[in-house]
């Protein structure tokens, strides 16, 4: 960016049909690749965690609208070695416990390798600053209307099938390596899971919706995921890290995370107490 132009706040925040997002140039592994990342600015934030064997992205309604926009995107993209990397600057503790959660990478079965090695160069590099490739309009014409039309017509199992063809799943995988989630569908995976999340607010409770990134075989996709928002997602990370804090404060603190985990979980109903 050049030396005293500002981003507008506006255009980071905005996730309409026509986003704005950066691009780099990176080398990793003897391969160029073309990264995407969020504009600095961005109100939406993200985090992982991984429960009963499932990896979860975890957000707010709004996040849900920027994912599912990045995910549909990146389903029609071309050029190959491209990658969508939500890195650590929008990435919170979970809302849970407070670990830390992972950079998530959207990765087009088709088009992009992306070894855990390459992934961790990746990550590191994005890291260091530098000099941005430039700044891209990210295109996600047609979302509106499928959203729509997927609504309409949600029980067809024909429909069902059109968007979850048998063999995408046999490209699905959602899994941690390389120090990022790794989100790695086909083309028309990629836009199934985008009309999931779109969609995933019809079904909330509580303030709460889910979705799994799932197929009509899940079973042939390597790892189980979910993409999980709240209503109150900031709060929860807020108390969640006050809660963690004053349990390690207390001390003894337990050598194992899965000791920590309760501790903090029932710590932050009192957090949750006292703010009330």
């Amino acid at each position: 960016m050049p030396e005293g132009k500002r981003l507008r706040p506006g255009g980071a925040r905005e996730v309409g049909e026509r986003l704005k997002l950066h691009r780099r140039q990176l080398r990793a592994d003897g391969r160029d690749y073309t990264v995407i990342t969020l504009r600095p600015g961005t109100r939406a934030r993200f985090s992982t965690n991984h429960y009963h064997g499932t990896w979860h992205v975890l957000s707010d309604p709004h996040g849900a609208v920027l994912l599912s926009r990045l995910l549909w995107g990146l389903s029609f993209q071309r050029r190959p070695d491209t990658v969508v990397i939500i890195d650590r600057r929008f990435i919170d503790p979970n809302p849970f416990d407070a670990e830390q959660g992972s950079p998530i990478a959207l990765v087009p079965a088709e088009l992009t390798y992306l070894p855990a090695r390459t992934a961790r160069q990746l990550s590191r590099r994005l890291a260091v600053p530098g000099a941005m490739s430039g700044t891209v309009r990210w295109q996600t014409w047609g979302l509106a209307g499928a959203v729509g039309e997927y609504r309409d017509r949600r029980a067809d199992r024909t429909w069902w099938q059109q968007w979850h063809p048998v063999e995408d799943v046999r490209a699905a995988e959602v899994e941690q390596f390389g120090g990022l989630l790794n989100l790695r569908g086909s083309a028309s995976l990629l836009r199934s899971w985008a009309l999931s999340v779109a969609t995933m607010a019809d079904y909330a409770h509580e303030g709460m919706s889910y979705t799994e990134l799932a197929g009509p075989k899940w079973e042939l996709c390597r790892g189980d995921g979910e993409v999980q928002t709240f209503r109150d997602y900031h709060r929860r990370v807020s108390d969640a890290t006050v809660s963690r804090r004053e349990v390690l404060a207390e001390g003894p603190v337990p050598a194992e995370a899965a000791e920590l985990r309760p501790l903090v979980w029932r710590r932050n109903e009192l957090v949750r107490s006292r703010r009330r």
